[in-house]
């Protein structure tokens, strides 16, 4: 029988619906989270509630940085494949609270990678970067690709991410086994993260509070829904490097969108038009992000299929459902 696959954050937006995925194609999968209160832990635990019932999974509540708890629970299980999506997010939440990033992003990354390294017959290691590792660098008309420097993050989580990708170069250079990290670009849809503006703008328009709009509205985001995501993160999975090399690979929508175009969308997917108050950009945030996923697409034959339009109708629809509204 094949070997589980661990999902670290499974009770995470992304590896909730990764999990999930990995499941409706047969594979058993053991999901990991902490379920800190960084947002609503409810939330969390009804991702995991989701879980109920479906043969094939099992959850454990620990903390990937500690090094013992990972390394014993992947010799325990045999287990020889990792999606490690496990992570301290939010740009602005470092400002305040820099030490948990690095807990979670630099010391569980590390973690994660001695427990693979030790393992027998170790497979494939994909993790988590993020595009906020490009910095503020101009959009201009075409997307960012992997090849470009990364040195000028503008927030303490973009340092982290790309420490991690750095971390996991050194490993593949001194121990041979295939990592892939991919870097996501603005993820959103059903059972997504409450401190992402669509998530946050949703509640408010329909509360009737008025939402804040960071940059004065000129910002634009490179939107990928949640099922472009796992596609691109379970094509990955199944391609690991033969020479046991390292690499980095862009998930995105490739279609860059402008804050106040992304928010014209979500008024019109909830029939109601947002009180809007302009503010100045926010310490840590860019002005544009936009992904080159031509490295992506050679490798696995990616191609984002849902518009923002269609992808934000989906979250409304979920998001109502779930909050009765």
């Amino acid at each position: 029988m094949t070997a589980p696959i661990l999902v670290t954050g499974a009770a995470g937006f992304v590896g909730h619906a990764t999990a999930h995925r990995l499941l409706a194609r047969g594979e058993r999968v053991i999901g990991v989270d902490i379920v800190n209160d960084y947002y609503d832990p409810a939330l969390k635990q009804a991702r995991l509630a989701s879980f109920e019932g479906m043969d094939g999974f099992t959850f454990h509540r620990l903390d990937i940085a500690e090094p013992d708890a990972i390394a014993s629970l992947m010799r325990q299980h045999g287990i020889t494949r990792v999606v490690h999506l496990a992570a301290q997010a939010g740009v602005r939440h470092s400002i305040d609270h820099p030490f948990a990033y690095e807990r979670s992003n630099l010391a569980g990354h590390l973690a994660v990678l001695e427990a693979c390294r030790h393992q027998p017959g170790f497979e494939h290691l994909v993790y988590a970067s993020s595009s906020s590792i490009y910095g503020d660098k101009p959009m201009g008309g075409q997307g960012f690709r992997e090849d470009e420097p990364a040195i000028a993050p503008v927030s303490l989580y973009a340092a982290t991410k790309r420490a991690g990708e750095l971390m996991s170069q050194s490993y593949a250079t001194l121990y041979g086994f295939p990592q892939t990290g991919l870097r996501f670009f603005t993820a959103y849809g059903p059972w997504g993260r409450p401190d992402m503006a669509y998530f946050s703008f949703t509640r408010r328009i329909l509360a009737g509070e008025p939402i804040e709009i960071f940059g004065e509205g000129r910002m634009a985001r490179d939107f990928t829904y949640i099922d472009d995501i796992v596609d691109g993160i379970v094509g990955v999975l199944d391609r690991p490097h033969d020479g046991g090399e390292h690499r980095i690979l862009n998930i995105g929508g490739s279609h860059p969108v402008g804050l106040m175009s992304m928010i014209a969308t979500l008024e019109a997917a909830l029939s109601r038009e947002a009180i809007k108050i302009m503010k100045p950009m926010q310490p840590g945030d860019v002005t544009a992000t936009y992904a080159d996923v031509s490295r992506l697409h050679a490798l696995t034959g990616y191609r984002p299929k849902v518009a923002l339009e269609e992808g934000l109708g989906r979250f409304v629809k979920w998001y109502r459902d779930y909050h009765r509204v």
